[in-house]
């Protein structure tokens, strides 16, 4: 039995393809003209461009001089992009082309060739070519989705549980009543065939739930391991009797001593199981959060929360590791003039960014009344990002809808954990 290895994610990757993903599926082209290319891994990519390359050829077929000329042009775009390549990057590759309007439902004619590339979180082994209305988006979604299933079996004489650890989300699957009779037993019955009687239930019990956990564990869901837990010696006596199917017999990463069987003691067993899953995403999160609120809860002055407060500490390089959930919807605007360099900024929910953007952009300068502002917008996690990587801070992306995850929300979904308390500060 030993540690499961899991491959760690960057949380702020993962954040961002997530995010691409979504603005993706929500775009649709006027024609079938938005293209989709998804490179393997060690795909030569020599190969790819010259394949592109006879669809553009191909592409000249097409009636509508409109349609035309976008897929000619993106597939061009994805080309240029492509030459600039040495090798196809280690996991592979995934490119989306297309003219899209340069504002939502623009007239038309005034679509911009837009273009995204996406380094797959995990290793890509198809190749795929669209040229349709909207972007393929499912292989890359699908790779998003936590693959480390982890199955817990929480068991004792009287009941057993089930429990599938996935993404961040300990979820109980059923429990089980055992009917194996007490160890006292009933009146006129000699032990000896009380003794007999009750191990042939055991027996009997054991290849039930040996075969439940065979159809959780293997069937529906294949899991990276298995870990067993309960009061005294009853989950020892079923490992060693040997009735789980021998891939998870083989598959079991520990045993834990327990208070609990059933339901109960899959939420017990997953609590006291963290240091087996130190890889393991919902672990650190949990850990992350856990660690903030000690600094908060214990007045070191090393906690610190609300976004203000810690983008001025960010700003002054005093935080050590800043977290964030994945669905605060924030974005910011920035006004710049171009004349006089005067910065306008402010950090809004999604749907207050378009106003904000028309506002800097009607009105003038407050610096030196020009009318040039350019007005940019950014996801928060890429602003922070950018503050974090000049001071070295560590910047880690959580899932918003897990329990943790729900005690940073009610602190406004950001908190830092600071190097040193700033109110001792010289």
């Amino acid at each position: 039995m030993g540690k499961i290895n899991i491959e760690k994610q960057d949380s702020v990757k993962l954040y961002k393809i997530r995010k691409t993903l979504e603005e993706l599926s929500k775009k649709s082209g006027r024609g079938t003209e938005l293209i989709t290319v998804y490179i393997p891994k060690g795909k030569q990519l020599h190969e790819i461009i010259s394949s592109l390359q006879q669809e553009q050829g191909t592409a000249d077929n097409i009636k509508s001089d409109l349609t035309r000329s976008h897929v000619v042009d993106s597939l061009g775009k994805v080309v240029q992009r492509l030459k600039l390549y040495k090798k196809t990057p280690d996991k592979g590759l995934v490119m989306f082309c297309g003219a899209l309007p340069s504002e939502e439902g623009g007239p038309l004619g005034s679509e911009v060739v837009t273009i995204w590339e996406i380094d797959p979180p995990k290793d890509l082994n198809q190749y795929l070519y669209r040229c349709d209305d909207h972007f393929h988006v499912d292989i890359l979604k699908d790779m998003l989705k936590d693959d480390n299933l982890i199955g817990f079996l929480a068991i004792d004489a009287k009941d057993a549980g089930w429990g599938l650890l996935h993404g961040d989300k300990i979820e109980v699957l059923s429990q089980t009543g055992s009917g194996v009779a007490g160890k006292h037993r009933q009146g006129g019955q000699s032990a000896k065939r009380f003794q007999k009687l009750r191990e042939m239930e055991l027996s009997y019990f054991y290849n039930r739930v040996a075969q439940t956990t065979r159809e959780y564990f293997i069937d529906i869901y294949p899991v990276k391991g298995l870990i067993i837990s309960g009061p005294g010696p009853t989950k020892e006596d079923f490992i060693n009797g040997n009735y789980l199917e021998y891939r998870l017999q083989n598959n079991i990463i520990n045993t834990i001593d327990a208070s609990y069987s059933g339901a109960e003691g899959i939420r017990e067993a997953f609590a006291k199981s963290a240091d087996i899953l130190g890889d393991f995403r919902m672990v650190e999160e949990k850990k992350l959060i856990e660690d903030l609120f000690r600094e908060i809860n214990s007045n070191t002055g090393k906690g610190s929360y609300g976004l203000q407060e810690v983008i001025e500490y960010l700003k002054n390089n005093v935080v050590k590791t800043l977290i964030i959930t994945d669905n605060t919807n924030l974005n910011r605007v920035e006004g710049k003039c171009k004349r006089c360099q005067h910065l306008q900024e402010e950090i809004l929910e999604r749907p207050l960014v378009i106003p904000k953007k028309t506002e800097y952009r009607n009105n003038p300068c407050p610096g030196c009344n020009s009318m040039e502002v350019e007005v940019n917008e950014q996801d928060i996690v890429d602003y922070l990002e950018i503050l974090a990587a000049k001071t070295g801070t560590q910047l880690e992306v959580i899932s918003g809808s897990a329990e943790h995850g729900n005690m940073l929300t009610s602190l406004g979904k950001v908190g830092a954990i600071l190097r040193y308390n700033p109110g001792h500060a010289k």
